[in-house]
């Protein structure tokens, strides 16, 4: 059984967000609206060492407790449907596993539709990957879930592990398991994202495995996290992902009753178990790393 927060916060959101995904109109729209910054808030700067470099043009803000390069180092792949900046739920998220894991945390800022598309967006992550020189975890919900598994695939040997919080990982949307789902869902509905996931596509198949990890290769991953609710349309492919890996491909898989998208970063209870769970997959993780 869900929390009375969770219900709350699922009533809100149904309110709020719900309808920027109910028609393709709407996710043209979402297309349309102007990006905001995306620089770490005054709550991060104040508590930890935030310096920023350029990969391909593009930001990558390192959070870090002191100077130094001796840490293990997670990389953090915001969502936001491709087209949303990264916001202040997600940089509560990198600090909270910045101060439980010692990690210093990577955030590339990656290029948002329509001015950018998903190819160019995975090449900049793996090369923000490669440029570590050394193994590393990856982290991200929703399409930057998507993106972090699109990463390990592109990376063989270079990722210890991948935390996918309900990743978007099929843009075609074409499961038939998201018609029973689409119904509970109070915050996405395909309608909306079907516009943003062309544009995100740039004109290549929406099941291009470049763009939807789920159609990639599938074998020597490293060991694989995925938290989703059962409010979530991204459930039905996370479970396809959960039945199509081959068994030597290690996954903790959890599903969360009742809890929306991405809900480890939401003010609800639920949230804390999720979090200390990615803690737990993440260290554990590092620590078999070569």
């Amino acid at each position: 059984m869900s929390s009375w927060q969770m219900h709350g916060v699922a009533a809100f959101t149904r309110l709020v967000y719900r309808r920027r995904f109910t028609a393709e109109a709407a996710g043209r729209r979402a297309l349309d609206r102007p990006k905001g910054p995306s620089a770490p808030p005054r709550a991060l700067t104040g508590r930890f060492d935030v310096t920023v470099s350029a990969t391909q043009g593009f930001p990558v803000y390192r959070i870090s407790h002191r100077a130094g390069d001796d840490r293990p180092v997670l990389v953090y792949l915001h969502g936001g449907a491709y087209t949303s900046e990264i916001v202040r739920q997600h940089w509560s998220l990198v600090g909270y596993l910045a101060d439980r894991t010692g990690c210093d945390v990577h955030v590339p800022i990656y290029g948002l539709a329509p001015a950018h598309q998903g190819l160019a967006a995975r090449e900049f992550v793996t090369r923000v990957v490669a440029g570590l020189g050394r193994p590393c975890y990856l982290a991200g919900d929703s399409a930057g879930g998507g993106l972090a598994l699109l990463a390990a695939q592109a990376c063989p040997g270079q990722v210890a592990g991948v935390t996918m919080l309900a990743p978007w990982l099929d843009l075609s949307m074409c499961n038939p398991a998201i018609a029973a789902l689409e119904p509970y869902d109070p915050w996405l509905a395909r309608p909306g994202l079907r516009p943003i996931a062309d544009a995100w596509a740039g004109g290549l198949d929406l099941k291009d495995p470049r763009l939807s990890p789920i159609y990639g290769e599938l074998s020597g991953l490293p060991p694989l996290q995925i938290l989703v609710g059962t409010r979530d349309i991204t459930l039905a492919d996370c479970r396809a992902l959960r039945d199509a890996l081959p068994a030597t491909v290690p996954l903790t898989y959890h599903e969360q009753p009742g809890a929306l998208h991405v809900y480890p970063l939401l003010p609800v209870p639920e949230a804390r178990a999720g979090r200390e769970a990615i803690v737990a997959h993440l260290t554990a993780s590092l620590r078999g790393a070569p």
